[in-house]
C-alpha cells in the first residue's frame, strides 16, 4: 500500500498491487486492473520509488523473519 495525494490534497491509500500502468497527463494518472483511475499530484517517478520502496520493506521484513 502506498500513499498518493490526489489534486485537492486529499491523501489516500492505493493498493499498489493493482496498478497496470501509471499515464503522465501532465498530471498522474494511476489506472488500476480494475479499470478505476486516479489522477495524483506524484509524479511517475516519485510512484515508482514509492512502490518499489513499499516492495523493499516487504522482503526485507521476510527476510528478518527467516534470519
Amino acid at each position: 500500500m502506498i500513499r498518493l495525494t490526489r489534486l485537492n490534497d486529499e491523501e489516500f491509500i492505493i493498493n499498489c498491487s493493482q496498478i497496470e500502468r501509471i499515464e503522465s497527463i501532465p498530471e498522474s494518472n494511476v489506472v488500476l486492473a480494475n479499470g478505476k483511475h486516479y489522477v495524483v499530484k506524484e509524479s511517475v517517478d516519485e510512484i515508482i520509488d514509492r512502490v518499489m520502496e513499499f516492495h523493499a520493506q516487504i522482503y526485507a521484513r521476510a527476510r528478518k523473519k527467516n534470519v
